[in-house]
Formats: structure tokens, sequence, C-alpha cells
């Protein structure tokens, strides 16, 4: 992707980042049974979608970094993976 394409992806998908050629955002919990609740339904769009972001993971809070490894980069499947995953939450 261009850096306009990424751009106007991350214009779509509100608090994600472009950090270190992936995209990026931070979900913070007030605890870490929330923190888990979101990993496992996170997971279940990961594997639906066979698009695994890496997870940092504490007590009260998750970043999720996504990238496309076999394009060494970005693609559209990060920006609908991180779309999907912020409509976990309200």
């Amino acid at each position: 992707m261009t850096a306009d394409e990424i751009a106007a992806r991350l214009a779509q998908v509100p608090g994600w980042a472009l950090v270190q050629g992936a995209i990026q955002k931070h979900y913070g919990f007030s605890d870490y049974h929330r923190t888990m609740a979101f990993v496992n339904a996170l997971a279940w769009i990961a594997h639906a979608e066979d698009h695994h972001p890496d997870l940092q993971v504490s007590y009260g809070g998750c970043t999720v970094r996504f990238s496309t490894h076999s394009v060494g980069g970005l693609s559209i499947n990060d920006f609908i993976c991180a779309a999907k995953v912020d409509a976990l939450l309200p």
C-alpha cells in the first residue's frame, strides 16, 4: 500500500496508528478478566479471517498490532480486521 492509501484507510479506523510498518491500537480495560474476554473475542475474529495480529496483553489492556507478513507490510486485510476488532466494543 502507498502512504496515501494507508492514510486514507487509517482515517476509517479511529485510534489506530502507523507504528514501524504496522497498524496498532491499545485497548484499556478495568481488570484482567475484561482484558482476556476481549482477547478471546479478538482471537475468534482472527481465526475466522485467517489473519492473526501480534498482541501485547497486560492486566489492564491489550495492544493489537496488524501487518501482513506475506506482503512485507500492510494490506487491506489489516484495516478490515482492525475495523472488526473495533466493532467488539461499544
